[in-house]
This record gives structure tokens, C-alpha cells and sequence, in this order.
């Protein structure tokens, strides 16, 4: 029912409202001005009923407030609260109309200061994600076979007990080494990040686990702190964290190499079950087993397949005789055919050799008459020559001026050597040489008379 609260005011005649009327404008009103809000307080009669709906009272100092938190809510908080606790609820303020009480209805339910640790722990985990201290590429891988398991918490926690257990279940031959620190309190981190290094130190252990039950993020909070992130980013030995419940995240979860949802899945996590390795070996001896029998069947079946080829050693012989004796006739056929075939072609080719070749009696008479021909053609021109060669040396004897000059005739020459032929060509008083038969003069001309015939 819907109730305008504007018609109160107004001249008209006011309504009259019921009760359950009242009340469910007031829930109404309250519902739609006061939003999910923060509550903290103190918890006080703190009632569980059987439909699983807790019901409390909420107060402080100098008040209190009715509060429920239905089942499905409550279901998912982390732990129960008890009287005298210090909380913070999500609630949406609302009026529950039956009895008209003003009450708070929860949403969520934690710790009193649990906000401020979670904003913390926020910070932490943003800052070392930055760094890349969380990055998978630096974790280390878990070894297969470890021998020694270590053991960061406390001697008296309840995980240890749990861990201790499941290691004895699944791996008996396993060795394992406390590293005894308290695991919450003041102080708790260094100390924890103390046996952490000190593990790492020793180095006698294949594998690490940190761990520790399950409590509030205030018991949890040791493991929160950085200098336990750091301790277990640096360990050279693998870390596993079990801490908590599986709803539980610390900052060591992260930094570690592998998180458990709890210490005994820690243990499960850090060493395979011994029957587990037995039974892997009893398959691997099965199936070993199987490929032998399976080689020796497929061996037994080649050796019948190869002692029905097998002959007997006469036969085998015999084989090999024939065999030898076809050899020799194919090498003797491959030896001998070659060579009477290139006698064949030797014998063709003398045939036309003989054909083909030349006589050489003919053209050694062409030879012969031919250099008897040239002979008497070098000869008769010699002669010929040799005649040509007198008549022109008779010829030569009669036109030489020596000849002349013996039958008693000389030559007269002027000074310059020319020859003089006329008398014209003579002056008185100049010298001429006279050359004879026999010897040469020098004269002097004292008179020149002239030739009639001049």
C-alpha cells in the first residue's frame, strides 16, 4: 500500500491510516532515503534459529539497533559472531511492520577494523604486483620426487597435526623438518619470515610449506605483511602455502609457488601418494610384460616363417651350384660376346679399308714421270738460257769500248769526263784526257780545225 504523506498536510479531511498501513509507509520511507550503509557496534544477544537466520542486537555506548542477517547472506560470512564481538555490517535500514521495531537488515557482517586491514592489504598485494614479485614466469616448479619436506608454522597449531597426517597417509618414506614460529601475534611476520630463511639457509629440504588453520583476516594477518611476501619470492626451495581456509587469501598465497586451499591440500600437493608410484609401476610393468610377450610372439612367428624357408644344406648347395654355374655362363656369354662382336666390326672395317684404300704404284710412276719431265724442263732451259746468254755476251763483246779501243781508236773526255764526239765540242788550249787500249793520257789542245763535213 502506497500512502502519500503530502495529504496530511493538505486542508482536505485527513484519512485514517492502520496500523499495518503506518508501518508499511514508514518501511517504505525508510527504504527508499537510507541506502546500504556501514554500521559498526558491539554484538549482543546473538540468536542462531533453526532456519538459519541469525538475529542481534547492535549497540554502543549510548544506544542499540535490532539486526537480522537471513540465511542466504549468513551462509557466507566467515565466522559466527559471539556476544561482546566487535563488528561492521552492511545493512539496509527498514521497519519490520508486525511489530513496528526499527531494524537493521544485513548484508554482510566483518570484524570491526577488518576494513582498514583489507585496504592494507590491497595496497600491499597492487605494489608487489608491480614489481612483478607475483609474476608466473618466476615460480618455481614442485620437484617430482621429493625426499625431505619442510614445515613453516607453529608446533601446537591444529594444521600441523593435519599436515603431519596426510604426509604419513600418502608418502611414509618421506622425511620432514619443523621449522617451529608463531604463526600470529606481534612480531609473528619476521619470525615467520625468519624460519622461511633459515629453511632456505640449511637447505635440506626438496620442497617448503607454509601454512597455518583458518581464523580472522586478524589472526591471518601475519602473513600479510611484506617482508614474509618477499622472504618466500627469494627462497631458492619451491614454497607451497596452505593458509587458512579456501576462502582465505594472503599476500604469501601469492608470493608463493603454488597455493593451497588449505595445510592438508598443502601436504596432498607437495608429495604424490606412495600407492599412487606403485600403481604407476605395476602399469608399467603390465606393460612392459605385455610388449615383451607381444615382441617374443611376433619373434616366434618369423622364426616358423623363416624354418619353412630354411632348405636343407645339400639342397642349399645344389641351389648354389646352379646358381654358380649360371654366373659362370652369363660371364663367359658377358665376356666373350663383346669381344666377337669387335672382331666382326675389326674384320668389316679391314674389308673396307682394303675397298677404300688407294693404289700408290700409279701415282708414284705419275711422280716419277712428272720430277723426269721437270728434270728435262730445268735442263733444256738451262740451255736455252745458257745460249740466250752467249749470243748476248757476243753481242756485249762486240759493243764493248774496250774492243774498240784495242783496234786502236780512244776516247777523249773534257775535264768533267764527258766524252767528246765533235770537234766543235774543242777548244785550243785546253786539256783533255785521253783514255787508250791499253792506259790513259792527259794532253793539250793547241789547234782545233774544222771538219769539212762540220
Amino acid at each position: 500500500m502506497n500512502t502519500d504523506f503530502r495529504s496530511l498536510n493538505s486542508n482536505a479531511t485527513p484519512s485514517v491510516l492502520t496500523v499495518s498501513a503506518l508501518n508499511n509507509a514508514v518501511a517504505q520511507l525508510l527504504e527508499r532515503n537510507m541506502p546500504l550503509t556501514w554500521v559498526s557496534g558491539e554484538i549482543s544477544n546473538f540468536t542462531r534459529a533453526a532456519s538459519g537466520h541469525w538475529y542481534f542486537t547492535l549497540k554502543d555506548n549510548a544506544a542499540q539497533v535490532r539486526a537480522v542477517m537471513f540465511r542466504g547472506r549468513a551462509q557466507y560470512a566467515d565466522f559466527q559472531p559471539r556476544e561482546g564481538d566487535k563488528v561492521e555490517v552492511r545493512a539496509l535500514v527498514t521497519l519490520y511492520a508486525p511489530r513496528g521495531d526499527y531494524q537493521l537488515s544485513v548484508e554482510a557482517i566483518r570484524r570491526a577494523g577488518v576494513g582498514n586491514l583489507y585496504e592494507a592489504f590491497l595496497r600491499l598485494k597492487a605494489q608487489l604486483t608491480q614489481e612483478g614479485l607475483f609474476d608466473p614466469e618466476r615460480k618455481r616448479g614442485l620437484p617430482v620426487f621429493p625426499k625431505t619436506v619442510g614445515i613453516v608454522t607453529s608446533p601446537q597449531a591444529a594444521a600441523l597435526r593435519d599436515i603431519l597426517t596426510a604426509l604419513r597417509r600418502r608418502a611414509p618414506h618421506v622425511n620432514v623438518i619443523l621449522y617451529p614460529t608463531p604463526v600470529q601475534g606481534d612480531g609473528a611476520g619476521n619470525k615467520i619470515a625468519q624460519a622461511i630463511a633459515t629453511a632456505a639457509d640449511r637447505a635440506e629440504c626438496d620442497v617448503l610449506l607454509v601454512c597455518r588453520g583458518g581464523g580472522s583476516i586478524e589472526d591471518l594477518w601475519a602473513f600479510n605483511e611484506e617482508i614474509v611476501a618477499r622472504t618466500i619470492a627469494h627462497s631458492p626451495i619451491p614454497v607451497i602455502a596452505g593458509i587458512g581456509h579456501e576462502t582465505d587469501f594472503t599476500i604469501a598465497d601469492f608470493a608463493a609457488d603454488l597455493r593451497a586451499a588449505t595445510p592438508t591440500a598443502a601436504a596432498e600437493l607437495a608429495v604424490t601418494p606412495r600407492i599412487e608410484w606403485l600403481a604407476q609401476l605395476q602399469r608399467q610393468q603390465e606393460h612392459l610384460q605385455r610388449s615383451m610377450q607381444r615382441q617374443m610372439a611376433t619373434q616366434s612367428q618369423t622364426l616358423d616363417w623363416l624354418s619353412r624357408r630354411l632348405l636343407s644344406p645339400k639342397a642349399a648347395i645344389a641351389a648354389k651350384r646352379q646358381q654358380l654355374q649360371q654366373s659362370a655362363q652369363s660371364l663367359r656369354y658377358a665376356s666373350e660376346m663383346p669381344l666377337q662382336r669387335a672382331q666382326h666390326q675389326l674384320q668389316q672395317l679391314q674389308q673396307r679399308w682394303h675397298t677404300a684404300r688407294p693404289d700408290p704404284d700409279r701415282p708414284r710412276q705419275l711422280l716419277l714421270d712428272w720430277q723426269r719431265r721437270m728434270t728435262q724442263a730445268q735442263q733444256q732451259g738451262i740451255r736455252q738460257r745458257q745460249q740466250s746468254l752467249a749470243g748476248l755476251q757476243a753481242q756485249l763483246e762486240l759493243l764493248n769500248p774496250q774492243r774498240t779501243l784495242e783496234r786502236g781508236y780512244a776516247i777523249l773526255s773534257d775535264k768533267h769526263g764527258k766524252a767528246l764526239r765533235s770537234s766543235t765540242e774543242l777548244q785550243a788550249n785546253t786539256l783533255l784526257h785521253v783514255r787508250l787500249a791499253q792506259g790513259s793520257a792527259d794532253i793539250s789542245v793547241t789547234s782545233v780545225q774544222q771538219s769539212l763535213t762540220d
